[in-house]
């Protein structure tokens, strides 16, 4: 909306008069709108949500394009009606919400109410709150600004709880079936195994035991991460040495010492981080070369520009594998996500992203020069004030 217009304006929405001192219908017609209501340079059809404006009498004055989006009523029908005919909302108990909170006769020390899930006719859930646009506190309510917003967010956000707390009992439920499996058996019949029989049990009760341990883990760091309170203790940190333990961890576990082949750039910036949290990606991105790759797994490690013009340590992870398909890319740090069939939660890539941003660094995923998986992650050096 242009500043100092020297006359009327038709918009996509209203009609807009300047130097007016009022701005309802009553003075210019239904659908009249002056530039105070309007955000300086931003139409009401600009707006991502519904915006829907009553004047003093409660008739309509702005109906922009998402509230006709999101209520399917279409403009000219809704401008110049009552609030409560344009829009029959109703609460989920079936009561009418305009008269239950009568924004105009109501309590005068009432500003506005909160967003509430309300029903449209038919059934449909929008997201309602409305502000109450005083002449001065307590007085008589000039305007009545109310947000619609689609449920749809909501809904992924709920989807995404419940596949969640699937995952969970799913991966719950093996290992736990296990353990008491095991333990009952032991506590039953403990005289009748040989020891290399219980031995065998009892390994079998801690892997499972250990698994469920991992999983707990991973739910409190997308508790933490999603929350924004993942929490980092800053020490220095030999990312050689990590890599270094990791791929010892693994040829113990019985993968071929052949299989590795660790490159390391020098000198490499001293690097500040919390040496768990690098741990854990290092770990994770190792174990699903391993898994899910195919033949030498490559771990490239080298000085790097970091955000903010700051230096920072780049760690590459590469396998010869299939590699991920293009179209699949983009979602590979999202919940869920599994490149294969070869078991997993599918929140540990998410979770790296997570550790990664939470220190300020960046990770992405490409195809290997080998064909395979290309996981790249840059750390800056995060060297703390005092020592700089």
């Amino acid at each position: 909306m242009a500043v100092g217009m020297s006359g009327p304006r038709r918009t996509g929405t209203t009609v807009v008069r300047p130097g007016a001192d009022e701005y309802g219908a009553d003075e210019y017609g239904a659908g009249a709108l002056a530039p105070s209501d309007v955000l300086l340079g931003v139409e009401p059809d600009d707006l991502p949500d519904g915006l829907v404006v009553a004047d003093r009498t409660g008739r309509i004055v702005c109906f922009n394009a998402a509230a006709v989006r999101i209520t399917s009523v279409a403009r000219e029908v809704a401008l110049g009606s009552h609030l409560e005919h344009a829009l029959p909302l109703e609460d989920l108990k079936g009561r009418r919400w305009w008269t239950l909170t009568d924004p105009y006769g109501g309590l005068s020390t009432r500003v506005g109410q909160p967003e509430r899930n309300l029903l449209l006719p038919g059934g449909r859930e929008v997201l309602v709150s409305a502000r109450y646009v005083r002449e001065y506190p307590t007085g008589p309510v000039l305007r009545v600004v109310v947000q619609l917003r689609s449920t749809e967010a909501r809904r992924r956000t709920e989807r995404s709880h419940s596949d969640l707390i699937a995952t969970v009992a799913h991966e719950l439920r093996s290992p736990l079936t296990s353990v008491k499996g095991f333990t009952a058996t032991l506590l039953a019949k403990w005289e009748r195994f040989s020891d290399d029989q219980k031995r065998l049990m009892l390994e079998t009760v801690d892997a499972d035991a250990g698994r469920i341990t991992r999983l707990i883990a991973e739910l409190l760091d997308i508790s933490r991460i999603d929350s924004g309170r993942l929490e980092l203790r800053r020490q220095p940190v030999d990312i050689s040495a990590a890599v270094a333990r990791h791929v010892q961890a693994l040829v113990a576990s019985g993968q071929s010492p052949d299989r590795f082949l660790v490159r390391a750039g020098h000198p490499l910036p001293d690097l500040w981080a919390d040496p768990d949290k690098v741990d854990q990606v290092l770990g994770n991105l190792l174990e699903n070369a391993v898994r899910h790759g195919e033949g030498t797994v490559t771990i490239d490690i080298a000085p790097a520009p970091a955000d903010n013009d700051e230096t920072g340590t780049a760690v590459t992870v590469s396998d010869e594998g299939p590699g991920i398909p293009e179209e699949s890319m983009a979602r590979v740090f999202t919940r869920f996500w599994r490149g294969s069939k070869r078991g997993g939660t599918g929140l540990g890539l998410y979770i790296v992203k997570g550790i990664v941003a939470a220190h300020g660094g960046t990770i992405t995923v490409d195809r290997a020069p080998g064909g395979g998986a290309e996981f790249r992650f840059i750390l800056p050096v995060s060297t703390p004030a005092y020592l700089r």
